[in-house]
């Protein structure tokens, strides 16, 4: 059986629904193609939490998405814990959010549908269809029966290791598939009740773990929180479950909780696909790493990036032209947006990889909350009194290497936000910015030792 679409948006996550919505609100038969049941559809794991104001594109009801899922939309601060007792608190310039991930997954799926997509849950995607090196479309299993959908241009938003990318024959094409688990990490999280609101209810709090993870507390509201961990896929496994379930045991605010939901997934802790579109095809999302490499956080890029695929996509289609050139702007918009970000803050995942968590817990200790936040940002905004620098070399006497690392890390940093801002704006030149950016990256592994992450 086959079926034609002009866009083929596969997965219902952020980067699907907003691409999808883009689509079929212009007009061009849309259709969603979703593994899970409707029932089921929009339960994802995540941790919920947005931090300070994001802008989300206007193709949905914002006002409805924002009443119906956001059920904490007060969060001040951050605070980072570390396993000697200490606690970092670092305020935000802007509140940022918690919200209830599967009612905010099935108003996004309703918003879809709604600007007129076509929705097929159940639908597993199996292979991808091909001509001449063009995308045409997915092979597909709805309900026992094989389905072709053919389509003009086809969306990946299928989330992290995506089949599609290990079906289609990208050889010949400018997209990214210097890719592996080893890039990835494993995150498990559990919906927590109390009795008696917690403290932090306006924080959302980290605490790092062995093999450079780090447990999560994000409150959804005083009484309701998702606590959750992950850790890197290129270190030793961990006991996820068991991990939290003691870390949980050490807290009081705990004591008599209750437990909702429990559920698992992967995802990208790596820099976003130096391209992300092939002819006929365009990635977004998981699906192409567009995901805060040390805290996972993805829902406002994978929003903007299903929105910018869609608006190429649309284009193209217009054109009749789905080449790589063609769509090469909504590669230029991620970088030059969010990836140069998330490009720089993966140079502190190298770093750190190379390191015994205990070294960088006494490290990141003494370092003062804002200048914390800024080395990691990348911003530079926060300058350190005499006496603040000198205590922090107190409190790092022998330490002083790797806080000496921390800071030509930083540098580097910069650098490659620079690199990013200036991102080619036609495929001919991205071989040379891609050979350049990879010179920065080989500076990063020789300050750091660290193996080379691609």
């Amino acid at each position: 059986m086959t079926e034609s679409y002009d866009i083929v948006v596969v997965g219902g996550g952020t980067a699907g629904c907003f691409a999808a919505a883009t689509a079929a609100a212009e007009g061009l038969s849309t259709v969603l193609l979703e593994r899970k049941t409707r029932e089921e559809a929009g339960h994802i794991a995540c941790g919920d939490a947005i931090k300070g104001k994001s802008t989300f594109p206007d193709v949905m009801d914002l006002e409805y998405l924002k009443e119906e899922s956001f059920t904490n939309r007060n969060i001040r601060r951050a605070r980072f814990e570390n396993p000697n007792g200490d606690e970092i608190d670092i305020e935000f310039d802007q509140p940022g959010a918690v919200l209830d991930r599967k009612r905010y997954g099935e108003v996004v799926l309703e918003e879809a549908e709604r600007a007129g997509t076509t929705m097929h849950y159940d639908t597993v995607v199996q292979d991808v269809m091909q001509d001449e090196g063009v995308v045409t479309g997915v092979r597909a299993n709805r309900n026992g029966e094989t389905i072709d959908y053919e389509a003009t241009i086809t969306i990946d938003a299928a989330g992290a290791l995506s089949i599609l990318q290990d079906k289609a024959d990208l050889s010949e094409a400018t997209f990214d598939t210097n890719v592996n688990y080893s890039q990835f990490c494993s995150a498990y999280r559990e919906i927590v009740h109390v009795e008696e609101e917690v403290e932090w209810k306006d924080a959302i709090v980290f605490k790092p773990t062995e093999e450079l993870g780090y447990l999560w507390y994000f409150p959804r509201s005083g009484t309701e929180i998702n606590a959750g961990l992950g850790f890197q896929m290129n270190k030793e496994p961990m006991e996820l479950v068991e991990v939290l379930k003691r870390d949980l045991a050490t807290r009081p605010e705990f004591e008599g909780a209750t437990v909702e939901d429990k559920l698992g997934g992967a995802l990208p802790t790596r820099r976003p696909y130096d391209s992300a579109v092939a002819p006929g095809l365009i990635a977004a999302g998981d699906a192409a790493a567009h995901v805060n490499p040390t805290t996972g956080g993805g829902i406002p890029g994978a929003a903007k990036a299903g929105y910018w695929a869609a608006q190429q996509a649309i284009e193209a289609i217009g054109e009749s032209d789905v080449s790589e050139s063609a769509l090469w702007e909504y590669n230029r918009k991620v970088m030059t947006d969010f990836g140069k970000r998330f490009a720089a803050i993966d140079l502190y995942n190298i770093w750190g990889g190379a390191h015994e968590v205990e070294e960088l817990v006494s490290v990141v200790s003494a370092i003062p909350g804002q200048q914390l936040a800024d080395a990691i940002n990348g911003s530079g905004g926060s300058s350190m009194e005499f006496g603040l620098k000198l205590r922090t070399l107190i409190e790092t006497f022998g330490h002083w290497d790797l806080l000496y690392e921390l800071y030509r890390v930083r540098d580097r940093a910069a650098t490659l936000t620079s690199h990013y801002e200036a991102y080619p704006s036609t495929p001919v030149a991205f071989e040379g910015w891609r050979s350049e950016r990879d010179r920065v990256l080989d500076e990063v592994y020789e300050i750091s030792g660290a193996q080379p992450k691609y």
